[in-house]
């Protein structure tokens, strides 16, 4: 059969397909036809990096459910059967501990680049909440699996965390009560967080990724000059300054994969613990509800909210300004009063501003890692009331900031 007849019967049944299914119109419209801005950068590759690794945490977690047992009684044991009898079991678990920090590490990245560019301002409004959005059952979903190994730091941090619903007036005792499952975090707490975590939890974010996706190319990729490439468009009807998603960016975005599985697989095989920040000692032990360990503290994609909430005497208020710190992040594109979107076109304000921004941020990751006590309690006061004043002060710093003239085509 010649080359020719080979090309006509594949057509044929792609036509056929696509009959049924809009196969070729979905390829045309999110890869294939959709015109990205021609000077991605570095910081571009993140949003690519982030769905590779809810992929790898989809697919290990499958297979750590077909031989996981959730339970109190069984669910340490179960976690050294894989680790120790199941084939492979010892890099499944690893890779989905690992793809646990990394997909915490790529989705911060990918924010910060948002913050650079502007790529919350308009027309992305809707698209930065989608994202914040994700960002918020990325949160639930790892709180419900830090659970499931039922060690001593799993334990007790799940303890610390339903503790502040208790704080809620009125209905907090009832509504930790029914969190719980149960009077105290017991095999029904379990029970309930492992099915949230398989099942719920999953599908909400995968949902919500095709729902973040979609939006993206309905308003169109930001650039890191912060033009609207939809502007300027030529006699076809393209923007000038834009190029085809596929292939330029397919094949940018596999090369940057290699990279990044060339580092996460170094990770995996030979620092899985990270010296404790991905997978905590007491966590090797099993848990134990009569033995508190000496200093309990999240894993580390949660301990900047963590050292905001011990930085507050008040149980009540420190759960507020921890929640706060969260939810301010959705009022982010209403806040920036700038004239340009994109860092590169801001004064100085704008930029100390941001600068003192990821400090505070990295600091605070670090205090929740050392205990409440002393100069570090203090330390935490202040670099929270910084990250606060980032964003309650963007208003007057974004407006007053001097503006730098915007060109009219991508540099």
């Amino acid at each position: 059969m010649s080359d020719s007849q080979n090309t006509q019967e594949v057509n044929a049944f792609v036509g056929w397909i696509d009959k049924r299914f809009p196969l070729l119109s979905t390829w045309q419209q999110h890869f294939s036809e959709y015109m990205a801005p021609k000077n991605f950068n570095f910081w571009y590759y993140f949003g690519s990096f982030a769905i590779f690794v809810l992929v790898i945490q989809i697919v290990s977690g499958i297979w750590l459910t077909m031989s996981y047992k959730p339970g109190a009684a069984t669910a340490f044991d179960s976690v050294q059967y894989i680790m120790r009898d199941v084939d492979w079991g010892w890099m499944i678990r690893y890779m989905h501990s690992t793809g646990a920090s990394f997909f915490f590490l790529v989705v911060y990245l990918h924010m910060f680049r948002g913050f650079m560019y502007g790529s919350y301002r308009a027309p992305r409004e809707l698209l930065w909440i989608l994202g914040c959005t994700i960002y918020l059952v990325m949160m639930a979903e790892a709180f419900m699996g830090y659970l499931l190994p039922w060690g001593q730091m799993s334990y007790w941090g799940a303890q610390v965390i339903i503790s502040l619903f208790s704080a809620v007036p009125i209905v907090g005792d009832d509504l930790a009560t029914w969190i719980r499952g149960d009077f105290v975090i017991s095999d029904a707490t379990l029970n309930r967080f492992f099915a949230l975590h398989v099942i719920a939890l999953p599908l909400i974010l995968v949902a919500l990724v095709y729902v973040h996706i979609v939006a993206l190319h309905k308003v169109g990729s930001n650039n890191p000059d912060g033009i609207e490439i939809k502007e300027h468009k030529g006699e076809d009807g393209k923007p000038v300054d834009g190029i085809p998603f596929h292939p330029y960016y397919t094949v940018k975005d596999l090369m940057g994969a290699t990279g990044f599985l060339i580092v996460f697989c170094a990770v995996l095989f030979f620092l899985p613990e990270m010296f404790g920040y991905f997978l905590e000692k007491p966590n090797f032990e099993p848990a134990n509800a009569l033995k508190t360990p000496a200093h309990i503290a999240p894993v580390w994609y949660f301990t900047p909210y963590y050292a905001m909430l011990r930085a507050v005497p008040d149980k009540l208020i420190g759960a507020l300004i921890m929640f706060a710190g969260i939810l301010i992040l959705f009022f982010l594109p209403w806040l920036n009063q700038a004239k340009n979107k994109s860092i590169r076109y801001m004064g100085w304000m704008s930029k100390l501003s941001l600068i003192t921004f990821v400090i505070s941020f990295i600091m605070l990751g670090w205090l929740g890692t050392q205990p409440a006590s002393g100069g570090y309690v203090l330390m935490a006061r202040i670099f929270t009331a910084v990250y606060f004043l980032y964003f309650l002060l963007m208003p007057f710093y974004s407006k007053w900031d001097e503006a730098k003239t915007l060109p009219s085509r991508l540099t």
